[in-house]
């Protein structure tokens, strides 16, 4: 965070957008949950749980964690499968493997652009899908 140079009382937030802060803001004031629409939900589930990674907040990541787990489906497993590599959140990391796994829809999911930037970014996640899917197999 830095100052800005020529309004006074005003900080700026890099790599932060400002719906997204205003959310972090309220849930530090009133340990709430921000009100958003439903299709935005889940979208802002996974900036807040950038930002709450960023500054150590360790419920809100939790919070975040848990109403992602439940906007897995086959379009958003991938990115939510990243993120949570990137994160450390190892229980939402699973629960996307699990769901990719268990949906029968493997095959569907793994054809989709989201999917074939997930083996660019993180091919070791690709691995240990497909890993744990062999195993799984009988």
């Amino acid at each position: 965070m830095s100052e800005s140079g020529g309004a006074a009382g005003v900080v700026r937030v890099a790599d932060m957008e400002g719906r997204v802060f205003r959310a972090l803001l309220r849930f530090v004031y009133t340990d709430s949950w921000p009100k958003t629409v439903k299709e935005e939900e889940c979208a802002m589930a996974q900036h807040l749980l950038v930002a709450a990674d960023r500054f150590g907040m360790e419920r809100l990541k939790l919070l975040c964690e848990d109403d992602l787990c439940k906007s897995i489906s086959l379009g958003t497993a991938a990115n939510i499968l990243a993120l949570a590599e990137l994160h450390n959140c190892n229980d939402l990391k699973d629960a996307c493997i699990d769901f990719l796994i268990s949906s029968g829809d493997l095959s569907a999911a793994m054809i989709r652009q989201d999917f074939e930037n997930l083996k660019t970014s993180c091919p070791s996640l690709v691995k240990e899908l497909i890993d744990r899917r062999c195993m799984d197999t009988p």
